[in-house]
């Protein structure tokens, strides 16, 4: 069972009334960058991929401790300049030429996925126009076994990458360009794979490919960016065997590889916490309303689970009349929005639960505040503690 850490804790004790924050441990993001370094292979370079949680205080410890940052939009890339990474990687399927364009004239060392051979057009006009040289990989849609997970970017229809019957067409395109420069392949396939034998397959299979590719083509790949996609399961019930899947890479080739983690790096590493404002019956069902909800974490909404909560009980009560608590009982977890599908958790089992204690929500460091609709009914946005 998922326990508080007491540095967290003792962050809570300092938070103001009503309570609802993110906390981020920075020590613990940190000690996990090593943990998962020293596990891989040394040929392995581990990117934090922002999309994840783009936190400045992250992204600069990230910078500091990964060997680069992939970003996915232009802002994101002067989030990890201004955080002071040294290594760049940018992808994502709707690059701007303002976007492109502040890529190629990073100050750092930058990888450009190109989606599409539309984005490769413009690519070249625009680094022929700087007169800079550019790194590219192709982003490829191909038809492969994937490792099941959340969601699929691979072997299916989706807007991701350059399908891979069109790949001979954007070699041959490429290398009409002066200034661009072949480096590798991205083959992002997957997220949140909670199968650590399958990811190393996943590996092996990118190995293969970029092989058969390279003696296709004739081309040599420095790299070969597997994506990410290895994941926390946010119930807590599966986990990533992550030394498992270290000692599986150390079997196989995994010179040049890339793996860009973002969920399995961050979402351990922070926590949600809310109050309790109100507890009610209807309809049979208890209800405990929170200060806070999906506009703040939206994940479990998107998503359709429950996330799980410790009951963290508060003493303090400013009231002159009694109150209200349930006992040995299950509660749905709701937040303040005017609608039904704010829901944090159902059937959530409580020993104790008064108005008033706070419910703390761990594995909450990725994909959780950037990613909600923060400014419905304009209530006040959570309290954010970075411990270092």
């Amino acid at each position: 069972m998922t326990t508080i850490p007491s540095r967290v804790d003792d962050a809570i004790s300092a938070l103001p009334a009503p309570t609802c924050a993110y906390i981020y441990d920075l020590a613990a993001f940190r000690s996990r960058i090593a943990t998962i370094r020293t596990a891989l292979p040394d040929d392995v370079t581990v990117l934090y991929a922002m999309k994840a949680n783009p936190e400045s205080k992250l992204v600069a410890m990230a910078a500091a401790h990964c060997d680069g940052v992939e970003v996915a939009s232009g802002g994101e890339l002067q989030t990890a300049l201004t955080a002071g990474a040294n290594s760049i990687v940018f992808g994502g399927p709707a690059k701007t030429d303002a976007d492109l364009r502040a890529a190629v004239q990073a100050p750092v060392s930058t990888v450009i996925n190109v989606e599409s051979i539309e984005e490769l057009r413009r690519l070249d006009r625009i680094a022929c126009d700087l007169e800079v040289d550019v790194d590219i990989a192709f982003r490829i849609n191909r038809s492969a076994r994937t490792p099941r997970g959340s969601h699929i970017m691979t072997g299916v229809a989706t807007p991701f990458g350059i399908d891979a019957k069109h790949l001979a067409e954007a070699v041959t395109f490429a290398r009409t360009c002066p200034r661009l420069r072949i480096t590798g392949l991205h083959l992002h396939a997957v997220s949140n794979n909670l199968d650590a034998e399958a990811h190393a397959e996943y590996i092996t299979d990118c190995f293969a490919f970029a092989d058969e590719t390279a003696a296709e083509f004739k081309l040599e790949f420095a790299t070969v960016n597997a994506g990410g996609g290895i994941g926390v399961d946010p119930e807590g019930k599966q986990s990533f065997d992550f030394d498992l899947f270290a000692r599986r890479l150390h079997e196989i080739k995994t010179a040049g590889l890339t793996l860009e983690l973002g969920r399995y790096l961050a979402a351990e590493v922070g926590w949600y916490v809310c109050e309790v404002v109100d507890i009610k019956h209807t309809h049979g069902r208890t209800f405990a309303v929170v200060r806070g909800g999906t506009h703040h974490f939206r994940l479990p909404a998107a998503w359709g689970y429950s996330h799980p909560a410790i009951v963290r009980q508060c003493h303090d009560w400013p009231y002159p009349w009694d109150r209200t608590e349930v006992t040995n009982t299950k509660v749905n977890v709701t937040g303040e929005l005017c609608t039904p599908r704010d829901v944090l958790a159902r059937d959530l089992h409580v020993e104790r639960l008064r108005i008033g204690d706070l419910l703390v929500l761990p594995r909450t460091g990725a994909y959780a505040w950037t990613i909600s609709h923060h400014d419905f009914l304009s209530h006040p946005h959570p309290v954010v503690v970075f411990l270092d």
